[in-house]
């Protein structure tokens, strides 16, 4: 139930998630560099994004101008955002990277660290997220940008088991079903994440499962204070989840 192995089994097809990937990432890309912009001014900036998937956030951060620099745990996931920046004439710097040790790759220090979509909660303690964010001081400059999108778990529904749907994605030669399961254990979650191909014969199911740590956005913020960033607060409304925003 590792989270290399449950991004790497589902790496190919992680864009079904989203109704339309190619408009997400540009609508993504318009509200994290909107962000950028409003700390630290006009111009293109050093970005390392240290859980960047299949890419969702780095190319189209990358296509408004920004360096970027990215990694994340799962090899498989990062061969596919390599492909996808290659396929776009992008110039980005992947590679695989635990985001506890994210300041021993890429080339700093950066003037903005990002971890989007709710990747921070897959570190199961908070001595995890603690040596996270320590890390992601380190590859900071001074007075340096950390975002940090998250889910609201304070304000999540805990019944167990439930049913999470995406949606049906039509496809060239077929379609796709794409839904959740959560089973809620504790402070923690598994999620079973299942993508269910149709294409002419009988329908194919390609699923992954991984562990969550349903970690409040208030201490989240606090973590960030202990790691050594100031001015730390939280905002809503800009992205698709609440957004956690300091200064090194």
């Amino acid at each position: 139930m590792s989270a290399a192995g449950f991004y790497d089994d589902i790496a190919s097809l992680y864009h079904l998630i989203y109704a339309d990937w190619e408009a997400s990432i540009a609508r993504q890309a318009e509200a994290l560099d909107g962000l950028i912009r409003e700390a630290l001014g006009e111009g293109a900036r050093a970005v390392r994004d240290i859980s960047c998937g299949i890419g969702t956030q780095a190319l189209g951060l990358a296509a408004r101008g920004h360096r970027v620099t990215a990694s994340d745990l799962s090899p498989g996931a990062v061969a596919r955002a390599r492909c996808e920046a290659a396929a776009r004439g992008l110039e980005i710097a992947f590679s695989v990277a635990d985001m506890r040790r994210c300041d021993r790759e890429g080339a700093g220090p950066f003037d903005v660290v990002l971890s989007a979509d709710n990747s921070v909660p897959h570190l199961l303690s908070e001595a995890d997220i603690a040596e996270a964010f320590a890390a992601m001081s380190r590859c900071l400059g001074p007075g340096g940008l950390v975002l940090v999108s998250a889910r609201d778990y304070d304000a999540e529904d805990r019944t167990t088991p439930q049913l999470r749907p995406y949606g049906v994605r039509q496809l060239p030669d077929g379609r796709c079903t794409v839904f959740q399961v959560w089973d809620w254990r504790g402070d923690c979650y598994d999620v079973s994440m299942y993508f269910v191909l149709e294409r002419g014969g009988e329908p194919r199911t390609v699923a992954g499962r991984a562990r969550y740590f349903a970690v409040g956005l208030g201490r989240l913020a606090a973590l960030l204070e202990r790691a050594g960033f100031r001015e730390v607060r939280r905002v809503d409304g800009r992205f698709f989840q609440p957004v956690l925003l300091g200064r090194r």
